[in-house]
């Protein structure tokens, strides 16, 4: 899958428009509390900026489901964007129509527009073709740095490259590299480790990973599906029921492909999901029956720990317990950890795993942490991208 990248297009002197993701999340009073999204766009951004381009940026933020919605503008994400670049970012309050045709006008070289939450128009998620040309026209070239929503069949990502020279830029030229190249030819010993809370969101990852993995290392609270698959008594933990069949199927298809895979041997178990409730570490043949298990035992991530620091190549998606609660954080803190310690490369899926990653202080230490939760995890199922299929080929 090699794409156009944006140092294979001339850029200079051009108007470009750039779809980034500045999905970012904001507090009551609307100020943004995490912009690691918008700090990702820069390279970009500053690329174009050195090559004297007039940079138009996409973006939307949050579900308003094709209606105004003015929590979910992206005015802020103009006003830190000008901070971060040392530079005045200009905010237009939509993104078609000839309000914003006359500013586009307007732009001279090393100019930078911030348009309107493009979900605030229902044409943006039915990808309509007359709203996709309409973006187009406001520019020369489109670069498609957004691979948050590259999952997505969307006006903005997927129609405008329809009409416009495209190529990818410098995040999601990355997140092809490491999320997908890398795992094409992997170094080995190659592990995985899979968590979060259900088997079902995982099935197509575990599939795909099966040809490719050495050991799948299983924690969060879909192992208590694979405990069940095994005759063990679980409590009250969660458990898909109508999953325990898929559940021993994988484990058996993991013997004939000979990959390693690896369920906790103690669990942290607890009559309740607060932070005061009881708490103890048992093995996982003695779950009591009316507790649940919300982390992985000390004893596993000994265990995975010793797989992953023999590891070359690790993927993260999902935690290992309730990691947002104290009492059930440590499994997820200790496989963080090893992460960061690991001299292979490490790759981290998007969503709650990088937000551990973050939440520890170990970003720092991790080869790659993608900025895409459902996208990432699609893209390591093996999946078609459609905002990168849109692009062309090299």
């Amino acid at each position: 899958m090699k794409k156009i990248g944006l140092k294979d297009i001339d850029v200079s002197n051009k108007k470009v428009i750039v779809r980034v993701d500045f999905n970012v999340p904001l507090n009551e009073r609307l100020e943004i509390t995490n912009d690691k999204r918008i700090v990702a766009s820069l390279p970009t951004i500053k690329y174009l900026l050195d090559k004297n381009a007039a940079i138009i940026l996409l973006s939307h933020l949050g579900r308003p489901k094709g209606e105004i919605v003015p929590e979910m503008s992206l005015k802020p994400v103009a006003k830190k964007l000008s901070e971060l670049l040392k530079k005045d970012v200009k905010f237009v309050s939509d993104c078609i129509g000839s309000d914003v045709k006359n500013e586009v006008e307007k732009m001279g070289a090393g100019d930078v527009i911030l348009f309107e939450n493009t979900r605030f128009h229902p044409e943006e998620k039915s990808n309509d073709s007359d709203f996709a040309k309409e973006l187009a026209s406001f520019g020369e070239i489109f670069i498609n740095d957004a691979f948050g929503t590259a999952h997505r069949s969307h006006a903005s990502n997927v129609g405008i490259a329809q009409y416009l020279p495209s190529a990818v830029g410098f995040l999601m030229e990355k997140e092809i590299k490491y999320l997908g190249e890398s795992l094409k030819n992997p170094e080995r010993p190659f592990t995985a480790i899979l968590g979060g809370a259900k088997v079902s969101d995982k099935i197509e990852l575990i599939n795909n990973l099966l040809d490719k993995a050495n050991n799948i290392l299983i924690g969060g609270a879909m192992m208590f599906t694979f405990l069940k698959a095994q005759g063990f008594c679980v409590g009250k933990s969660l458990v898909e029921h109508d999953k325990i069949e898929l559940a021993k199927n994988l484990m058996n298809q993991s013997k004939g492909k000979n990959v390693k895979f690896i369920l906790p041997v103690d669990v942290v178990v607890a009559k309740e999901i607060k932070n005061d409730a009881e708490y103890k570490t048992v093995q996982v043949t003695e779950i009591p029956e009316s507790w649940m298990g919300l982390d992985i035992g000390s004893k596993t991530a000994e265990i995975f720990k010793r797989i992953i620091m023999k590891s070359k190549t690790v993927v993260w998606n999902g935690p290992m317990g309730v990691f947002e609660i104290k009492n059930f954080a440590e499994g997820t803190r200790e496989i963080a950890k090893a992460l960061a310690d690991c001299s292979g490369i490490t790759i981290v899926g998007g969503g709650d795993s990088a937000f551990a990653i973050e939440k520890f202080g170990l970003q720092d230490k991790i080869t790659h942490i993608s900025t895409g939760g459902g996208a990432s995890l699609e893209f390591l199922a093996g999946k078609e991208l459609p905002g990168i299929a849109a692009i062309t080929d090299k």
